[in-house]
């Protein structure tokens, strides 16, 4: 899939299809775009083109379903150079979790991590781009931050004393911000030099973003009711300001390079475009929805964009 100019790479995590889909064994090798469209049986990396024609919110392509798998495939995020995605796949007979890369150029997949009994979840590109980050399960089930080499080589603890992490997302070289899991779960910010983390925001959701052009992060908060807005947490240090009411029902939210911003509810994608000058929506921003698969019978969860 050619990635450039007004066209990006969108991936998504589906979840539904059909008792009649086809199974397959393992990682896939080779997926066929020109073939019709395979209902995910759990859940599925989906991948479609994300283009914009003109001023306005993008277009969507339509999804190819990468992996086509029985087992969970999830956590899609885009490698620095958009050349691939790397994605969180379970082997359900070994009870195994580890981190693959897909490669756009040979449509092939390379598994990154195989360190049972442990298993990673949630790659993520380090700053310095010389490997990934993930959140590893250790042998006693301790959920810490880790670091590895590209190939899955040389892996290293990032914050000792942090933990149980479920999600993450660096602000720069040094600062990662952290969904931490508790009652309730909060957002923490720490510095890999300190290993010190402090606590910037509680009752949190699970989708943590890096904003495009900034040093800021965008994270899910709730309310007493339920109720979900995304917020900016400024890289300087700054208290979080809301950005926009999240759609309700959704958990997860993304970031397109122009700085628009993207959710999903049930089997509709939504945008919010940016506002004039400005890296993400203004505070009257609304959702406007640029894609609706309900004919495909799926249900859309966490998304990701090239960068």
């Amino acid at each position: 899939m050619r990635v450039g100019g007004a066209l990006a790479a969108l991936a998504l995590v589906a979840c539904g299809g059909t008792d009649d889909a086809p199974e397959a064994e393992g990682a896939p090798d080779v997926v066929d775009a020109a073939t019709a469209f395979v209902p995910p049986r759990d859940a599925d990396i989906l991948l479609a083109d994300l283009h914009w024609e003109s001023s306005g919110p993008p277009g969507v392509g339509a999804p190819v379903n990468l992996t086509q798998r029985p087992d969970y495939d999830n956590q899609p995020h885009f490698t620095p150079d958009g050349s691939g995605l790397w994605y969180t796949a379970n082997d359900a007979q070994q009870g195994q979790t580890d981190i693959w890369r897909w490669d756009f150029a040979t449509e092939r997949v390379t598994r990154v991590t195989q360190s049972a009994p442990e298993s990673e979840y949630s790659a993520t590109p380090l700053p310095d781009r010389t490997g990934i980050s993930t959140i590893r399960v250790e042998a006693d089930s301790t959920q810490r931050l880790w670091r590895f080499d590209a190939d899955g080589s040389d892996a290293a603890v990032l914050l000792e004393d942090v933990a149980p992490v479920g999600y993450h997302a660096w602000a720069d070289e040094h600062t990662v911000v952290m969904y931490v899991l508790g009652d309730p779960a909060t957002l923490q910010r720490a510095d890999t030099r300190t290993g010190r983390a402090e606590i910037v925001a509680r009752d949190i959701g699970r989708s943590i973003q890096r904003i495009p052009g900034s040093f800021d992060i965008s994270f899910d908060q709730r309310d007493a009711d339920g109720h979900s807005t995304i917020m900016r947490l400024p890289g300087d240090g700054g208290a979080p300001v809301p950005i926009i009411a999240g759609l309700e029902g959704s958990q997860d939210h993304a970031w397109a390079p122009d700085g628009t911003l993207l959710q999903a509810s049930g089997a509709v994608l939504h945008a919010a475009a940016p506002a004039p000058g400005a890296s993400s929506p203004g505070a009257d921003a609304g959702w406007e929805p640029i894609a609706d698969f309900s004919d495909l019978r799926i249900t859309l969860s966490r998304l990701a964009v090239s960068p």
